[in-house]
């Protein structure tokens, strides 16, 4: 096969194959997630990989990654077919992959993370710590090998994980939504950094939803739709409208809310809010400010690590604050655990939904009891009612387009943009007053993403108050009525969604700039 499906146009790329599969086809129980798939990546170039959640593109990833083994076709590195039975083999054949849903050892130090299956390379000291703080200045990761991984945020998490592949030499490296925390500044950094990968002669394979990113920075693109491909084209002769198109059949979706629905009424008021470092450093909140409205969506933006999960984590009573006030519907619930917040009306999706969000091994049905076990249809009296449990799953599956062979399908058998539209069913369907919805949409592909949109907007019609919390400055800017920056703990601005761009945003959340509003 051709490395483009576009007849009479010469294979996209100058350098040699590096990567070719030919004919890959996996099976699972109930899914066809790879089939008679044809993919050509060359030396020195950024190829990209698209298509909708579920349409089979992280399970192709784990099969060049060595994590599983197709059921048939052929692998070629360099030239060489081979097959893989471990990560270990990809690695010794210059693979490397970082996945979306991280791979560290939260207990470890980013030192120990990085090192770990690899101390041969530079041992486990001095000479390791020195070669990841030159490939942390290098690639403008700003990494310290001695922090704990589980005091560092999602975003910090992702560049450890880059590092992790940079540290092991990998000649091939596959990036599985690398942009997802970034700010555009920030992306754009990488982008510099992932084409310096490329002058060297690098090959990058680079998944992600965002088609605008794709094609500035691709080289070239294949389409992955229903477990096969469908299109390989140049990145410079395809527009995210048709990148689209070929993944869901339809245009690109838009995050705008439209008309305003704000109302009078207040919903949640959050007043002075402040919450000390445990360890001693600056506080990780400062007097923070706000209040939300009926049918009003309030965006917090941020670079990670800057106090959003904090601030989360305190509205919903899994921190308690030192100082401040909480009100949701004029009642203080400062001193009200987190099962009677959520009982009282606060909806909520998690940042990580594996971490926070599932039971990975418990199916569907019960992943709909997850935090609403107090409240019908879920429990009768003081039972589960299962019965009704099941009922609701195959409403909310229906509903929210779940797809998903039955609800007793484990959580982990399904994609991430099906897992996260069960989560925003599961919480929509308790009629809250107030979501907190903290990155709705991360790591979703554009028909999903279009359908938690549509959700929270018809929810926000109907008078649902909303605390967004994205890394999306295109979701914030679109669906947000205000925008609020936060960092180091402090709100230091707020803008107009009408008037701001991502950039401003950007130069907000990074300190570069000190207006205190946009209007």
């Amino acid at each position: 096969m051709s490395s483009t499906t576009t007849a009479g146009t010469a294979p996209v790329g100058s350098g040699d194959v590096v990567v070719r599969l030919r004919g890959i086809g996996k099976t699972f129980p109930g899914v066809i997630a790879n089939h008679d798939i044809d993919i050509e990546v060359r030396r020195g170039t950024i190829h990209a990989i698209v298509g909708e959640n579920g349409a089979g593109k992280s399970t192709l990833m784990k099969i060049l990654y060595g994590v599983q083994k197709p059921d048939s076709g052929t692998i070629e590195i360099d030239g060489e077919q081979v097959s893989f039975s471990s990560p270990s083999d990809a690695i010794a054949h210059g693979v490397g992959m970082v996945f979306q849903h991280f791979m560290l050892a939260d207990n470890l130090t980013v030192l120990e993370n990085v090192v770990l299956g690899a101390e041969r390379l530079h041992g486990i000291g001095d000479a390791a710590r020195e070669e990841i703080r030159r490939l942390s200045a290098t690639y403008g990761l700003d990494i310290d090998p001695d922090d704990l991984v589980a005091d560092l945020g999602v975003g910090a998490r992702q560049r450890i994980e880059i590092l992790k592949v940079l540290y092991r030499g990998a000649r091939i490296i596959i990036l599985d939504e690398p942009t997802a925390v970034l700010v555009p500044q920030e992306v754009e950094e990488m982008f510099d950094n992932l084409r310096g990968l490329k002058a060297e002669g690098l090959a990058v394979i680079f998944i992600s939803h965002k088609l605008d990113e794709v094609l500035s920075v691709a080289d070239t693109v294949t389409v992955v739709r229903r477990g096969t491909t469908v299109a390989t084209l140049p990145g410079d002769s395809v527009t995210s409208r048709q990148l689209a198109e070929l993944m869901v059949g339809s245009e690109l979706p838009s995050p705008s809310t439209e008309a305003s629905t704000v109302t009078d009424v207040e919903v949640l008021e959050v007043a002075d809010l402040c919450l000390p470092d445990p360890a001693g450093g600056r506080p990780l909140l400062s007097d923070v400010s706000f209040a939300i409205h009926r049918g009003e969506i309030l965006g917090i933006a941020g670079v990670e690590g800057n106090g959003q999960a904090e601030l989360v984590e305190s509205i919903m009573g899994m921190r308690p604050a030192a100082t401040g006030r909480i009100e949701l519907n004029d009642g203080d619930i400062a001193g009200w655990s987190t099962r009677r917040r959520r009982e009282a009306g606060i909806g909520y999706i998690p940042e990580d939904r594996h971490r926070q969000g599932l039971l990975l091994d418990a199916p569907l049905w019960e992943n709909r009891i997850l935090g609403h076990q107090t409240r019908r249809p879920n429990v009768k009296g003081p039972f589960i009612d299962r019965a009704g449990a099941r009922a609701d799953t195959e409403r909310i599956v229906e509903a929210y387009d779940v797809r998903t062979p039955g609800i007793d399908t484990l959580a982990r058998a399904l994609s991430g943009g099906n897992q996260q539209k069960l989560i925003v069913g599961r919480e929509m369907s308790g009629e809250p007053s107030l979501l907190i919805a903290a990155h709705p949409t991360r790591g979703v592909d554009v028909g999903a993403q279009a359908a938690i949109w549509d959700h929270i907007k018809q929810a926000r019609r109907e008078g649902l108050a909303v605390l967004l919390i994205s890394a999306d400055l295109d979701e914030l800017i679109g669906l947000s009525d205000t925008i609020k920056v936060l960092l180091r703990g402090r709100i230091v601005g707020t803008f107009d969604p009408a008037r701001v761009t991502p950039q401003q945003l950007g130069s907000a959340m990074t300190g570069a700039t000190e207006e205190e509003t946009q209007s």
